[in-house]
């Protein structure tokens, strides 16, 4: 079968839900657990979600479709951030049960000096927001 037909096929609507979330996210989230993302991009990836869900459905972009009819059609909700979420908390559990200098600086246990340098973006927001969260929500 084509790529291009995977999606806009006559299939079952769960088959190609199910298709779409192994080879399609699988591919787009490639080491997303590692990603710093920002609210920008977080929109990005929700418009990318709702951009497959269109496609699988048919909906032209043109059409005054809104984001919350087409998940009502796909039956689907928003769940790639909390997919790349979960996928956050588990590297980190996989990294805090191990002794290697990741779990140093993770924790900020690191000596030394720094060097004068632009100050770059770190992980640990992003890492301090969705722990925050899980322990409010999980």
């Amino acid at each position: 079968m084509e790529r291009r037909k995977i999606l806009t096929s006559k299939m079952d609507l769960d088959l190609r839900k199910r298709i779409v979330k192994c080879l399609v996210w699988s591919v787009a989230l490639y080491a997303a657990e590692t990603w710093t993302i920002s609210k920008t991009d977080m929109k990005r990836i929700e418009a990318f979600e709702t951009w497959i869900w269109r496609k699988m459905e048919k909906i032209s972009w043109t059409a005054k479709v809104s984001n919350s009819e087409v998940l009502n059609q796909v039956k689907e909700n928003r769940c790639i951030i909390s997919t790349i979420n979960q996928r956050k908390r588990r590297w980190l559990g996989h990294v805090l049960r191990h002794d290697v200098l990741l779990r140093d600086v993770s924790e900020g246990r690191i000596t030394g000096k720094r060097t004068k340098s632009r100050k770059s973006i770190s992980n640990d927001a992003s890492l301090v927001q969705f722990c925050c969260l899980y322990t409010v929500n999980g």
